[in-house]
């Protein structure tokens, strides 16, 4: 019956190892759906004749005790922030989530949600690319292929939509791609701060100075009585925005990587383009078509190889 002991034991931990890769996975899986369905909703609070400044504005807003929320759970116990971790929190704020935002939102008046979702998907190459222009990190021959094939894809993608509606459609995909380097930005330079703030206090303080810029935008460029006037539907888009696809998915990505790590979360959020496309057409009505199919096909494999080598 001792002898039994361990052997029982071993297999109480191997279930619990198990149950927590699945919940892993799961929370990652479904993360990445839940962030996706934010240009979804975009597009959707579009159609009320709403402009970016507004919607931003109501998504930050509704988001903004979510993340003093998060932030103060994260800083119970904590040391005090110092002037230099004020600063950083801002910049990283402003960089990482207010511009980043901003220019997604405004890029998504031009595009569709599958190319946006494409565009934002090549995020890791842009951490790669900017680590060599401002550090000097080395590419690896594999990165190098990964990044192709990833940007291939895209440009399949862009010039079909070129094809059909123009010049509206480069000034969107630039915009959108802005978004993605200002990200970049942001990851590329919250390490320290990540390591002595810990991931979950830093997303909650930057996020939280991203609305508040978001108001004040909002306060300088539109008279009050825009807010006032939205349709009820663009509200309720908003609350969803702020709830399901802003402050959720951060959680649920960040209780992922606590569990099956950032390695196999990022590979998990490789669903993200594929729901993005199929919540498009079936909601937004958006085309599915060959070259989209094959776009995304090249992006995903682009990226998987990219991280591949990464790990490697």
């Amino acid at each position: 019956m001792v002898a039994a002991a361990p052997a029982f034991q071993g297999v109480r931990g191997l279930k619990h190892r198990d149950q927590g890769l699945a919940a892993g996975l799961a929370l990652a899986f479904f993360g990445a759906i839940a962030f996706s369905g934010k240009a979804i909703i975009v597009k959707l609070a579009y159609r009320h004749g709403v402009d970016a400044v507004t919607l931003l504005m109501l998504r930050m807003l509704f988001a903004l005790p979510l993340f003093v929320l998060m932030a103060w759970w994260a800083s119970r116990g904590q040391a005090p922030l110092t002037r230099r971790d004020w600063l950083g929190v801002a910049g990283l704020g402003f960089s990482g989530y207010y511009l980043s935002s901003f220019l997604d939102f405004a890029g998504l008046q031009y595009v569709t949600a599958s190319l946006e979702r494409l565009i934002l998907y090549l995020n890791p190459t842009m951490v790669m690319l900017l680590g060599w222009l401002l550090y000097r990190r080395k590419i690896r021959a594999m990165h190098a292929v990964g990044m192709a094939v990833s940007y291939c894809g895209v440009l399949l993608v862009l010039g079909r939509e070129l094809s059909f509606e123009g010049r509206q459609v480069a000034w969107g995909a630039f915009l959108v791609f802005a978004s993605t380097i200002t990200y970049a930005l942001y990851l590329v330079y919250s390490g320290q701060l990540v390591q002595r703030l810990g991931s979950l206090r830093l997303v909650g303080l930057a996020t939280t100075v991203a609305c508040v810029c978001c108001v004040v935008q909002f306060l300088v460029l539109r008279p009050i009585d825009t807010a006032l006037t939205v349709a009820p539907a663009v509200v309720w888009l908003s609350v969803l925005n702020a709830v399901l696809c802003t402050a959720l998915p951060v959680l649920m990505v960040m209780m992922a990587i606590e569990r099956i790590g950032p390695a196999l979360a990022a590979q998990t959020g490789m669903v993200g383009p594929v729901s993005t496309i199929i919540m498009g057409a079936l909601i937004l009505d958006e085309p599915f078509t060959g070259w989209i199919a094959a776009g995304t096909a090249l992006v995903i494999a682009g990226i998987y190889v990219f991280s591949r080598a990464g790990r490697a």
